[in-house]
């Protein structure tokens, strides 16, 4: 009995992340920021790929590929509903951001609702919830948690 040797890659370095090559494909593309299961499900679908093969079993050249549709998935036809940033609010396009663009786009959307002072901004400033949570018994942090009272002062003989 021949057993079937294929070399796996142990470390793949795919937008802007460290990934597992003993993982299959469509887990190890979650991986990513920026990457969600219905992205990476269109991923694998797209470029006909086996989701439970191990990604470290991937050639060069379908790396590539997995590479060029994370920089632009417009060029491979994707649905708009799977990006994760659609109606950008700069360019009115629909985008896909991944890794350190994504944090870098949300600090800039966080620090445009405080500079105009919307609801959302105040309550990001304060550090408060933002979509209608309660607050009395969670969301307390430092001073706010605990009782102080002032000292009970003895009484003198």
């Amino acid at each position: 009995m021949e057993t079937k040797k294929t070399n796996i890659k142990q470390m793949i370095r795919l937008g802007g992340a460290d990934l597992d090559g003993n993982r299959a494909i469509y887990h190890a593309l979650r991986k990513i920021k920026g990457v969600s299961y219905a992205f990476s499900n269109a991923i694998c679908n797209k470029l006909k790929f086996d989701k439970k093969k191990k990604i470290g079993e991937l050639n060069d050249a379908d790396i590539k590929k997995v590479e060029e549709l994370l920089k632009d998935p417009k060029k491979f036809d994707l649905a708009a509903w799977v990006y994760n940033r659609q109606k950008d609010y700069d360019s009115g396009d629909d985008k896909h951001l991944i890794s350190s663009d994504l944090k870098l786009r949300k600090d800039f959307d966080i620090k445009r609702l405080r500079m105009i002072k919307s609801y959302r901004g105040v309550r990001h400033g304060f550090g408060l919830p933002l979509r209608g949570q309660r607050t009395k018994s969670h969301f307390r942090k430092g001073a706010t948690v605990g009782v102080s009272k002032k000292g009970a002062k003895g009484k003198k003989k």
